[in-house]
């Protein structure tokens, strides 16, 4: 395992770069343009993304590389250990000036993720996992939702289609790995997705869920497996694990019927 200190300190490090590019309720003072349709890309994610990959590969030059603002490298799957890295995920809030995003970065040793750093620069809230070890967040020991029924269930959403009304809209930062932290601090108790999404995205917030207690799966209540060829995954349930058997229920045949 790389110097974990060291590790956490770069996560820090790039929060902060981005950070000073950040402006309250304005576009930051950056670059800012769309690297597909709907996916908005600006420098500060590439200066991250580039700080990250200086940092962390100086702690262990022999781990793979697999991040959202750079290019996949095949010769990762040579390797049994990769850094998993989202320089800035909640692209959208940064560049509205909103305060949902963060650094996330997570270490995999074959196909499980065995540690994770996230940091929220804006609201100062770093949040740690080592696996078997439990979730931190600035330092204090978190434990997930326990909810045991599924109608009433919190969930970060701007909206609820009809067949869902029967549980409750808190908060949703862009981050989907904030998300996710909501549900570990027992602040949410499910999340839930139905597209694809790249490994990336969740590898983090993955481990700092289940180390505070929640249960992570794709969103046909499969297991997620980390250093694939292809990094993505169907679909996401993050939840407390009393309501995970009913989330399955609720998404598994929307989720089948998408994918036919």
């Amino acid at each position: 395992m790389p110097d974990r200190d060291a590790a956490i300190n770069a996560v820090r490090e790039a929060g902060d770069l981005a950070l000073g590019a950040w402006r309250e309720g304005l576009a930051p003072a950056t670059k800012v343009w769309e690297k597909s349709k709907g996916n908005p890309v600006c420098d500060i994610d590439l200066a991250v993304d580039a700080l990250l990959k200086k940092r962390l590969g100086a702690l262990a030059p022999n781990v793979g590389w697999l991040s959202e603002e750079t290019a996949d490298n095949p010769d990762r799957h040579s390797m049994s250990r990769q850094w998993l890295v989202d320089p800035i995920d909640g692209t959208r809030d940064y560049i509205r000036g909103r305060s949902g995003w963060c650094v996330s970065v997570a270490l995999a040793e074959g196909s499980e993720i065995v540690f994770a750093a996230m940091y929220a620069p804006v609201t100062k809230q770093l949040w740690v996992a080592h696996k078997g070890e439990g979730t931190t967040c600035n330092g204090k020991r978190l434990y997930a939702s326990t909810r045991q029924e599924f109608s009433g269930a919190r969930v970060p959403t701007d909206a609820l289609p009809k067949v869902d009304r029967d549980l409750e809209m808190v908060h949703k930062p862009n981050s989907i790995a904030m998300r996710m932290t909501m549900v570990a601090c027992d602040r949410a108790d499910l999340v839930a997705t139905l597209r694809w999404g790249h490994e990336w995205d969740i590898a983090a917030a993955h481990l700092i869920a289940e180390e505070a207690g929640a249960v992570v799966t794709d969103a046909t209540g499969g297991t997620i497996y980390y250093n694939k060829p292809k990094p993505l995954d169907f679909g996401l349930i993050c939840c407390a694990p009393g309501i995970h058997d009913a989330a399955v229920d609720r998404l598994k045949g929307r989720a089948e019927a998408i994918l036919g």
